[in-house]
């Protein structure tokens, strides 16, 4: 993905143009406590590029410490190691950054692989003052290596966008395989055709090549006319389907999916089509040979409020991926980030307002024509909140988990369920405009059977927050104005039960 699209939202700062080159440092492990959610100390990361060998995780990214004066301008690549997702050793810079003169100042997203008896990582090289000189903004980069740590640029084998085809200051975020069918690597690139309507010219553009060095561009293998640009390219086979995996900012922020029989297309679109909402994006996959996981990124919000800018970049988060009956895929919380929530037990409520009925761990709340909340008391962070929610029919008001508020129940946020409006989503009060009817694009859609109940588990640190509910739909989310530690259940309209009850945290 690239830094630029959001500077063109206006939602990061000026970068100053001083150059400092750190050195790399040695693989250390992540000391106990910092954030659940993986980041760098004094810095964001964005764009995760996963590699599993070796029975681990490989995740490199782009390492941003949003100080030009302090560190000059530019991104470089680091990389952590994770078996788990919840411990991490640090590996520190793997591919510096560039100078102003040359093509990556910027060392932006592309993919890493194990071929030819070596490591590749195929990335983007971007410089914007190279554009204001008439050149390509972006091109595609080479690097190798014997050891995942020492890595040999070839800027030799740079490889721009055909000028007679597409835009010369789009071409990036390479993905890179082998098809044995035709004894071939591929390449897929995040493109832009230079005709059509100007925000909806993304495609996946197609390279080929027998040596990992010369490639020649294909006809494109996704080409819908919908979204600017087709950023993070992914593709995988499991069982007899396909799946293309991009992110788009030109509807709703997105990472989402196409499914195909054939690695060629053509490409279906599900009837649900991304993973998470706007706080998850530039995910990409991995497997370890029975699993496979997307890795993205929640951001952080400008100036550290809920009215802030979506900023680029932020802390790792990581879903499984499962393959339901019909093909589609879901996302759940990867059972080893649940274990690693081993202390704690039954909540308990003890105060509320409203018609509701404690019981344990269970709360009832009769909320019909009115409104029911109960308080499990103190929030501990992180923590994860586990339960299972069973309305009495679908359709029936809102319901949902509120937390960070105070005890009069006037002020807190709210991860809010909406039958009505098959939908769930994140919502504060007071807001700051009261006529929007939620915290904007926090929401996902989420089917509500009559008669069924939902399985939720929310994970809550800090400022970040992840909810899943019935293993099958995500939603991140950013919480920043609100401090106060009160949290439970409410019911707006509608009548429900909540069981098994439990707050987890870290040992």
């Amino acid at each position: 993905m690239e830094r630029r699209t959001f500077l063109r939202a206006g939602l990061l700062p000026f970068m100053a143009s001083s150059f400092l080159r750190p050195a790399a440092s040695p693989a250390k492990p992540l000391p106990e406590g910092r954030e659940f959610f993986y980041r760098p100390e004094d810095a964001w990361a964005a764009d995760f590029i996963p590699l599993y060998t070796d029975g681990r995780f490989e995740l490199f990214y782009l390492h941003d410490w949003r100080d030009g004066a302090g560190h000059g301008e530019g991104v470089p690549w680091y990389r952590i190691s994770t078996t788990d997702f919840v411990h991490f050793t640090e590996h520190g810079q793997m591919l510096a950054r560039g100078t102003a003169a040359e093509q990556d100042l910027y060392v932006f997203t592309g993919s890493a692989i194990r071929a030819e008896g070596r490591f590749h990582i195929f990335y983007t090289g971007h410089n914007y003052h190279l554009a204001e000189q008439g050149k390509p903004a972006q091109g595609i980069m080479h690097a190798t290596s014997d050891d995942l740590t020492h890595w040999q640029k070839h800027p030799s084998e740079t490889f721009f966008a055909p000028a007679d085809r597409y835009e010369k200051d789009d071409w990036r975020d390479a993905f890179v395989f082998f098809d044995p069918s035709s004894a071939r690597y591929f390449m897929l690139v995040a493109a832009r055709n230079k005709n059509g309507i100007p925000r909806r010219r993304g495609l996946t553009a197609c390279c080929s090549s027998t040596d990992l060095t010369h490639w020649t561009v294909e006809e494109p293998l996704y080409d819908p006319g919908l979204y600017f640009t087709h950023e993070c390219p992914d593709l995988f086979q499991w069982g007899d389907w396909w799946y293309l995996v991009f992110s788009e900012f030109t509807d709703k922020v997105r990472t989402r999916y196409r499914m195909s029989r054939s690695w060629k297309g053509p490409w279906l679109i599900p009837e649900h089509d991304d993973f998470d909402g706007h706080a998850f994006y530039a995910a990409k996959t991995a497997a370890d040979g029975h699993r496979r996981f997307l890795f993205g990124w929640n951001p952080t919000r400008d100036g550290s409020k809920d009215t802030g800018g979506w900023q680029w970049g932020g802390n790792l988060v990581v879903h499984e991926l499962w393959q339901q009956p019909g093909g589609e895929l879901g996302v759940r919380m990867p059972a080893s980030v649940f274990d690693a929530f081993s202390t704690g037990g039954p909540a308990s409520f003890a105060t509320g307002a409203g018609s509701w009925k404690a019981d344990g761990s269970d709360v009832t709340l009769k909320g019909r024509g009115s409104y029911a909340v109960a308080s499990a008391g103190t929030l501990p962070s992180p923590c994860l909140i586990t339960a299972t929610l069973t309305p009495p029919s679908a359709g029936q008001g809102d319901f949902g988990l509120w937390f960070y508020g105070d005890m009069a129940f006037d002020q807190a946020y709210y991860i809010r369920f909406e039958p009505s409006r098959g939908r769930m989503v994140f919502d504060k009060w007071p807001r700051e405009r009261s006529e929007v009817p939620q915290m904007a694009e926090l929401e996902r859609v989420l089917p509500f059977p009559p008669g069924d109940s939902m399985h939720i588990r929310c994970i809550i640190d800090g400022t970040l927050g992840v909810m899943y509910v019935n293993d099958t739909v995500a939603m991140n989310f950013r919480a920043y104005d609100f401090s106060r530690r009160g949290w439970g259940f409410f019911a707006g309209d509608a009548d429900v039960r909540i069981t098994d009850v439990e707050v987890r945290v870290r040992p």
